[in-house]
């Protein structure tokens, strides 16, 4: 079966699904109606980060930002139908030591588009840069992309290798000749995993997640609540990825991914039932300078939620070998 760009894109894609894992899971929700944007707020705090807009051409860009600008930035890329705050946990490790900026992608989050926005990914990756160059973020970025954003930061580093310092792929999208899950073998599956009615949060988590973490059920109910606002533009961005079906093959993309020649961290949850790890050395031999894969064990397809720290310290290991050179 012809395994397509995006039919990966798609595979990751539910996993991302803003799994907002708060901070604060242990404090108690008593209050029957509790305000949900607070208490992510309260978390992006906690990670040292504000939140900050910004409108370039036809996009209303919210996104967050912490650390001093005097150091290098790191940009950091959510996947489809996730959201910034699904860094929060791992940028809290990160804004100490580093200038770090995380947006909502376009139809994602709070990030305001046109009704009709092209929400492919070369155009998502072209607003990026637009995004970039209006902010006055740092020309030589490094860029870590989870899921689809993976895919979309393998997409930036090629179309941009003069401004891209280093790559961080954490479980990516890509069109890999080990994939075997039934997610990539049957894209028409993943629209299933929209999270568009009661009781889809759940389910979601338990295909993303090896061990799902603990949510109170008042915040689980409220990011549910929050998705299935959002489901319309999930199924729009899932409709355009079967479109581009059409146009992308293991060719072009192995073509793409060869050109890249940063210096590449790759993680991956050992059990990633979305796309699984296998992937991960597959792709480490087709990036001419990535480093031998950080495959964590009993993780599934969300490392930047489940398993933080494990992947933050190989990867602050990683930056600090790359900032060193500069």
């Amino acid at each position: 079966m012809k395994r397509t760009f995006s039919t990966l894109c798609l595979a990751w894609a539910m996993c991302c699904a803003s799994l907002t894992l708060c901070t604060f899971a242990s404090t108690s929700f008593a209050a029957s109606t509790i305000n949900f944007q607070n208490i992510l707020q309260q978390e992006r705090a906690w990670a040292g980060l504000q939140t900050k807009q910004l409108k370039v051409e036809e996009i209303t860009w919210t996104y967050s930002e912490g650390g001093s600008s005097t150091k290098p930035t790191l940009f950091l890329i959510h996947g489809l139908a996730g959201t910034r705050d699904n860094w929060n946990r791992v940028a809290r490790y990160l804004t100490p030591y580093y200038h770090v900026v995380i947006p909502d992608l376009p139809a994602h989050g709070e990030t305001q588009v046109p009704e009709n926005f092209d929400l492919s990914l070369p155009n998502l990756t072209e607003k990026l840069r637009r995004f970039i160059e209006a902010g006055h973020f740092d020309s030589q970025l490094h860029i870590a992309g989870h899921s689809m954003g993976g895919a979309i930061a393998l997409l930036y580093t090629a179309q941009y290798p003069l401004h891209t310092q280093s790559l961080l792929l954490v479980d990516s999208a890509g069109i890999f000749k080990t994939a075997n899950t039934p997610y990539l073998k049957d894209p028409t599956l993943l629209k299933d995993l929209v999270v568009s009615k009661s009781g889809d949060f759940t389910k979601l988590m338990q295909l993303a997640t090896q061990t799902a973490p603990f949510i109170p059920n008042e915040i689980k109910t409220e990011q549910e609540k929050m998705m299935i606002a959002q489901a319309k533009n999930t199924q729009k961005m899932v409709d355009q990825l079967m479109v581009m079906s059409k146009t992308y093959t293991p060719d072009s993309f192995s073509l793409a991914a060869r050109s890249i020649d940063v210096p590449t961290l790759i993680v991956w949850g050992k059990q990633d039932k979305i796309i699984n790890v296998e992937a991960a050395y597959e792709l480490q031999a087709l990036l001419k300078k990535a480093e031998a894969p950080v495959v964590l064990d009993a993780i599934g397809h969300m490392p930047i939620l489940e398993a933080e720290q494990l992947m933050v310290k190989p990867y602050l290991e990683f930056l600090k070998k790359q900032t060193s050179q500069h």
